[in-house]
């Protein structure tokens, strides 16, 4: 079975910073995937923030941009969100995802093939 784990999450000021992790495990096939880190709010759609695309092209929503770094290490089947100078606005419940296909950095929902399961980070003013 197919798991994503997350964990880095937690509570931090405003210009602070955190590293997200997530660990695949329990899959077997050598075809690379498409990472991603999505954002939630409650009330609102989960929003992709970073992208890791299955030709290792790296791509970032403008609200990130500049602050958030995106990277994999293979060995260790982890992806990691790096997050520096961190904004109140920030604070959210951030997932991993990864896919076969290439995911967009729009609204991501069920037909995204794994997800974790969701680490929330807040971040005070």
């Amino acid at each position: 079975q197919v798991q994503l784990s997350e964990s880095g999450g937690g509570s931090v000021q405003a210009g602070g910073s955190l590293r997200l992790s997530c660990v695949l495990s329990g899959y077997a096939i050598s075809s690379p995937l498409c990472w991603a880190w999505f954002r939630q709010v409650p009330g609102q759609d989960r929003q992709g923030i970073a992208r890791i695309s299955t030709d290792g092209t790296i791509n970032y929503a403008d609200s990130v941009k500049g602050r958030f770094a995106i990277s994999h290490d293979n060995a260790k089947n982890t992806l990691y969100l790096q997050m520096n100078n961190l904004k109140p606005e920030d604070t959210a419940m951030y997932y991993c995802a990864a896919d076969p296909n290439n995911m967009g950095l729009g609204v991501g929902g069920p037909w995204i093939r794994y997800w974790g399961q969701g680490t929330q980070v807040t971040v005070s003013s």
